[in-house]
């Protein structure tokens, strides 16, 4: 899943991406997030109590790191040229890393952002749209 879903999962929003999430969680459904994601909510984190807080949630979940990171940002660059090629204009390298890893995982991507639409112009990602 995408940053922006995690966090609104975690601060307790009753927003689409957030609802599917905890529905995943209390059907016991599997589902991973990307390391990258995991940066980008611990680096969030407002003090000491809630980065330990963070943290332990973290620890406990399934976690996609890129098996080969050489070959995995590679390929996640050409997503960005790819794209860029085509006059598609992706906001954050971040989340063509993120499509590149969900894309070697085999896995759907839970997500709340337009980018991840537009790398499917591109590559064969699978999302789920919050």
């Amino acid at each position: 899943m995408d940053t922006s879903v995690l966090v609104d999962f975690l601060r307790g929003k009753a927003l689409p991406g957030a609802e599917r999430l905890r529905r995943l969680e209390e059907e016991e459904v599997p589902f991973g997030i990307p390391a990258h994601c995991c940066q980008e909510v611990l680096q969030g984190a407002k003090d000491p109590r809630e980065w330990a807080l963070l943290l332990s949630y973290l620890e406990t979940q399934r976690i996609f790191v890129p098996k080969d990171a050489w070959a995995t940002h590679v390929r996640a660059a050409r997503i960005f040229f790819d794209c860029r090629r085509r006059g598609i204009t992706i906001r954050s390298s971040w989340d063509c890393l993120i499509a590149q890893v969900v894309l070697d995982e085999e896995a759907t991507l839970l997500h709340d952002d337009d980018d991840f639409e537009r790398i499917r112009k591109v590559r064969p990602l699978r999302t789920m749209r919050a």
